[in-house]
């Protein structure tokens, strides 16, 4: 999916939030993601961005995720 390049990535008490350079974000609850809702602050923070911007990793946590498979995940989610 064209335009779904990573900026920045942030999370709370309820959200995965993942900022897009185009400005748009994706939020999804962070209860889908076990490894990162149970990451200390400083773990999460060690992030980078991965396959030109399309994907996330946290090396530390070995945890792996695609910024597309957040929507279709959120679409699946969405239509049950």
């Amino acid at each position: 999916m064209p335009g779904l390049k990573g900026k920045d990535v942030h999370i709370d008490d309820r959200y995965l939030h993942v900022e897009l350079e185009d400005g748009r974000v994706i939020s999804t609850p962070v209860s889908w993601y076990p490894e990162l809702e149970r990451a200390s602050i400083s773990e999460f923070r060690k992030y980078r961005f991965i396959c030109d911007g399309t994907g996330i990793e946290w090396e530390t946590l070995d945890y792996h995720l695609s910024i597309e498979a957040m929507l279709y995940r959120d679409a699946k989610q969405g239509a049950a």
